[in-house]
């Protein structure tokens, strides 16, 4: 079973991850804050992270740096409500990028291609 690293301030955006992708047969692992996510990624044995750009007291996009520098390997999509952040050429270390959307098809299938690739 695949293991998944869902890292999102959002309460109920974690929750709804969870519930979802757990449905979907995967293991799936949330945290909070970038701090939670470097130990996560450490001790885990992940197979991808899905990552918020826009966390509360950090930006995702340094913790994806600090992730990709300690394990370049391991795949992380970029998930985040704003289009704005795709153009920052700071988002292309990232494996991928799915705006947030009541539809969670595209990131299922992105993480789907991922795992599985």
């Amino acid at each position: 079973m695949s293991k998944l690293l869902v890292v999102d301030d959002e309460d109920h955006i974690r929750k709804l991850y969870k519930d979802f992708f757990s449905r979907e047969g995967y293991n799936v692992i949330t945290v909070a804050t970038g701090e939670e996510a470097l130990a996560a990624a450490d001790n885990e044995g992940l197979d991808l992270i899905v990552l918020d750009i826009e966390l509360e007291e950090e930006s995702g996009l340094n913790v994806m740096k600090q992730l990709k520098e300690r394990h370049p390997e391991l795949p992380i999509v970029l998930n985040t409500a704003y289009s704005t952040y795709k153009s920052d050429f700071h988002t292309w270390i990232a494996d991928a990028y799915v705006m947030k959307s009541s539809d969670l098809q595209p990131l299922k299938n992105k993480i789907k291609e991922l795992v599985f690739t």
